[in-house]
């Protein structure tokens, strides 16, 4: 069974999610365009940064979907 990339997101006021975009330096920011994102090599590496930010953020893994898929 291989692993998809996945997110790090949360939902904020809307029901679109945002994503967690990691600086170099290791800055963390929320970005809403999926593609300026980092990726995680797997949903369980998404989920395991998610649950180290604060509750109030909600953050979650969500899976990356990739091109070409339905």
């Amino acid at each position: 069974m291989s692993e998809m990339s996945a997110f790090v997101a949360r939902t904020a006021f809307t029901a679109e999610p945002i994503f967690l975009a990691i600086s170099p330096s290791g800055e963390h920011d929320w970005v809403q365009d999926p593609s300026r994102a980092t990726p995680f090599p797997s949903v369980r590496e998404a989920t395991r940064l998610a649950m180290r930010l604060p509750a109030r953020l909600r953050a979650y893994g969500l899976l990356r979907r990739c091109e070409g898929q339905a």
